[in-house]
């Protein structure tokens, strides 16, 4: 396994993401470097959302990466990270895309992995460009749910969140990876996605993100930043990754902000 990055382990920090984006904003960052903490006290989630996560159950991390992009040209990324994580999964744990698919995984716009509709990852991306013509160095967050789901759903027992882990992907008789070998594997999964991405854009990963769309084709509405809440069919996303939404006489494209997606009901 070889991942061409700077790897940082500590026991504890407040949030991996703010560590990184911290040292790019002093304009200390200089190769790609990734760090993962035992134990986050003060991780987050999009819009400075709190993380909760229980240290022995979970894997937080986070990666900084330069693209050859301005931060406008990398609107799909976290549609992106969804699918390289997914990959990692696949072959941190030995199953196929099919088998994850029959098990229930999907990706919900536009950055969390759900299992059967319950959360079982989600992504923070932050960071930007200095100024033109810079690299645009983005801080990639994933924090996974690894086992445990009832105890992390109990402390989220006033949202009503869903809680997935990665144990209720595996046979009866497997094991959960190591969570250094499990680190190591999404790293090298984002190495060779992030690469890809930064030649080829979003578009090259379109249809693949389509296959593991949690909401494909079911009624949705669109609320937060706001504005008022939106209604349609979801239809996938475009070559950019926004979401496509089918209303009675038009489709629109939404893009990532600080919205909420759900069913309606």
């Amino acid at each position: 396994m070889t991942v061409n990055c700077i790897l940082e382990r500590v026991t504890e920090t407040r949030s991996t993401n703010d560590d990184l984006l911290e040292r790019w904003r002093a304009g200390e960052l200089i190769d790609p470097v990734a760090r993962i903490a035992h134990k986050q006290t003060a991780g987050k989630g999009r819009a400075g959302r709190k993380w909760l996560a229980n240290p022995k159950d979970s894997i937080c991390f986070s990666m900084a990466f330069p693209f050859n992009r301005s931060p406008a040209e990398l609107t799909g990324l976290s549609l992106l990270v969804g699918i390289a994580v997914i990959d990692g999964i696949a072959k941190a744990c030995q199953l196929d895309m099919f088998q994850l698919h029959q098990s229930g995984l999907r990706l919900k716009w536009p950055n969390d992995l759900l299992l059967n509709g319950a959360k079982l990852a989600g992504i923070l991306i932050e960071g930007g460009q200095a100024k033109p013509g810079d690299p645009s160095w983005m801080i990639v967050g994933v924090g996974m749910n690894l086992s445990n789901a009832n105890a992390v759903e109990q402390n989220l027992s006033q949202s009503g969140l869903k809680v997935g882990s990665l144990e209720q992907l595996l046979r009866p008789e497997a094991y959960l990876p190591d969570i250094e070998y499990l680190w190591l594997t999404l790293l090298e999964s984002f190495e060779m996605h992030f690469k890809k991405f930064d030649q080829f854009g979003f578009a090259s990963f379109q249809q693949d993100w389509m296959k593991w769309d949690a909401f494909a084709n079911q009624k949705v509405c669109i609320s937060g930043s706001g504005k008022e809440t939106v209604y349609g069919i979801a239809k996938g996303v475009d070559t950019n990754g926004a979401l496509l939404l089918e209303q009675a006489d038009k489709t629109i494209a939404i893009y990532a902000g600080d919205v909420s997606l759900r069913i309606q009901s």
